[in-house]
């Protein structure tokens, strides 16, 4: 919950009881994914792979990413890159015919980032709808 605060750290902090109940679903459900990059006894970097099955391109599954985070202190050191490598790496093996994401950031030096990790931003055109709007 450590490295969640970096994404959105205007967000009120959620009850470590709820989180653990969350977590724990996570783990249970097939199809998602938490991969964590660990050093000095803490995690210093993790993203979310969400596996969709698909009734199209050969009913191969594509895969979704999500919470992307890098601990701030460990950015530029190559970790965010090892833990989207290993991300994207199972997403192939699970037979994904393609990986999306999408990011809130207008920062170029995170565009660069996912860029560097292998996607590209002029592939499909995102759209985002939420609650009551």
């Amino acid at each position: 919950m450590r490295l969640y605060r970096h994404l959105h750290p205007a967000d009120e902090a959620p009850d470590a009881g709820q989180a653990r109940v969350v977590y724990d679903e996570i783990m249970r459900t097939p199809g998602m994914r938490l991969y964590v990059i660990e050093d000095g006894g803490g995690l210093v970097a993790t993203t979310y792979l969400n596996l969709v099955p698909n009734l199209s391109r050969g009913l191969r599954p594509y895969g979704v990413v999500e919470n992307v985070v890098v601990d701030q202190g460990r950015r530029g050191t190559g970790v965010g890159k090892a833990v989207m490598a290993g991300t994207l790496r199972a997403a192939w093996d699970f037979g994904c015919y393609k990986v999306m994401l999408l990011t809130g950031s207008r920062r170029e030096s995170t565009h660069g980032f996912y860029r560097a990790c292998g996607f590209s931003g002029d592939a499909k055109f995102g759209f985002v709808a939420r609650p009551g709007r």
